[in-house]
């Protein structure tokens, strides 16, 4: 029987709202997991109100949680509790990216969803992490770019340190904590044991930041500012054309080699000043007008067709619109797939990277509406009766 998924018979329990968490369950679902997204009954997750809109349905929402099921629970009310509870016994994982504190305070921490499930992999994403003195400070993806280090070194020199153009501290949370819970998944099934995976947007950062770190750790100077040059190899940065702008990336000496004799300019592989990596380095603000003297006589796509026929990578600075349409990435790769919504009618998400060949990720179902799948989880999972469920929204545990 055809598998959905590589991930199918992985049941999770999802509490998170925004971006890192759902864009951690969102890679779950498109392979397969069974993602229960929990929501507050009446207002549910915060992205339900921000746009884009697309006949008042958030594009923000629909596109980070598509394939998963849709329930609304009042975790503040016994009941809803105890049905919470009762889900955890049947789930693999839960995952939450409340303020430290929150879950233990409600009496659903993980030391106590290990007492009625050993084997539950409890998954948090927090600003600052569960443990340090910082644990308690809110944290959302501009404090984890602030404090990382990362705004401090994106930018223009003599420019204001600058937030990147999309929400990275957040992606990257996400993702570390898609890689955690992972791990100790595959740790369940060889112990049979569960465990907490505590992640932080801040150390996500920080360990994005690789040779950043190590340049301040080694050498004791702190990286600035640089915009698109990087610290360890030139010429790797972006340079104008006469049509617009492309990057070069010879990010070894085979490579500038290459792109001298591309120039025409093989005086320039014999230039002491530009002989080997670290020269070119230390000699950036003298070798870049003399690439751009060569680049900006000719288009962005005369120069990607000189230097990739010899071997040197470069590419054109692309805007949403030519990514959106460039066939590659749209069609061959399926990184903009459609998704039929029963309000919002057909649109264009973003599609899985994972890209697996025997179980290949999908986007199968739409997101959720609020607690659309009450009836199906709660029936399903728990046995209880259209009565039952009645009688709960009355009282305001859905």
């Amino acid at each position: 029987m055809k598998r959905k998924g590589a991930l199918e018979g992985l049941r999770v329990l999802d509490l998170t709202r925004v971006l890192a968490g759902p864009f951690c369950t969102m890679m779950f679902a498109d392979m397969g997991a069974e993602i229960i997204k929990i929501e507050q009954a009446g207002t549910g997750d915060d992205t339900r109100q921000m746009g884009p809109f697309k006949n008042g349905e958030s594009a923000y929402f629909m596109n980070l949680n598509r394939n998963k099921k849709g329930v609304t629970l009042n975790l503040k009310n016994p009941k809803g509790k105890a049905i919470f509870l009762d889900l955890v016994k049947q789930a693999d994982v839960v995952i939450e990216n409340f303020r430290p504190g929150t879950m233990e305070k409600l009496g659903l921490g993980y030391d106590d969803l290990k007492k009625v499930n050993p084997a539950i992999v409890y998954a948090a994403i927090s600003g600052f992490g569960h443990t340090g003195r910082y644990s308690q400070r809110p944290g959302y993806d501009i404090i984890s770019q602030a404090m990382s280090g990362l705004m401090s070194t994106t930018g223009w020199p003599g420019g204001e340190p600058t937030r990147t153009g999309t929400a990275m501290g957040d992606v990257l949370g996400g993702l570390s904590c898609a890689i955690g819970i992972l791990a100790a998944v595959f740790n369940k099934i060889q112990t049979g044991e569960g465990q907490k995976v505590d992640v932080a947007l801040v150390d996500s950062a920080v360990a994005s930041l690789e040779i950043i770190n190590m340049i301040y750790l080694v050498e004791g100077r702190i990286p600035q500012r640089i915009g698109n040059r990087y610290e360890s190899t030139y010429p790797y940065d972006s340079f104008r054309g006469s049509d617009g702008s492309l990057v070069i990336g010879a990010g070894n000496d085979k490579l500038y080699v290459s792109l001298c004799e591309v120039m025409a300019r093989p005086d320039l592989a014999e230039d002491p000043r530009f002989l080997r990596v670290r020269d070119r380095v230390a000699n950036h603000e003298l070798l870049k007008p003399l690439v751009e003297e060569w680049t900006s006589k000719l288009t962005v796509n005369e120069i990607y067709e000189k230097l990739s026929a010899a071997g040197v990578p470069c590419a054109p600075i692309y805007d949403i619109e030519q990514v959106v349409n460039d066939p590659h990435i749209a069609e061959d790769r399926e990184m903009f797939v459609e998704m039929d919504h029963p309000k919002a009618g057909k649109l264009k998400v973003t599609g899985s990277h994972i890209k697996l060949s025997g179980t290949p990720s999908a986007v199968r179902t739409p997101s959720p509406t609020l607690g659309e799948h009450n009836n199906e989880v709660l029936g399903q999972l728990l046995g209880f009766t259209e009565e039952d469920l009645k009688a709960l929204r009355e009282e305001g545990v859905l």
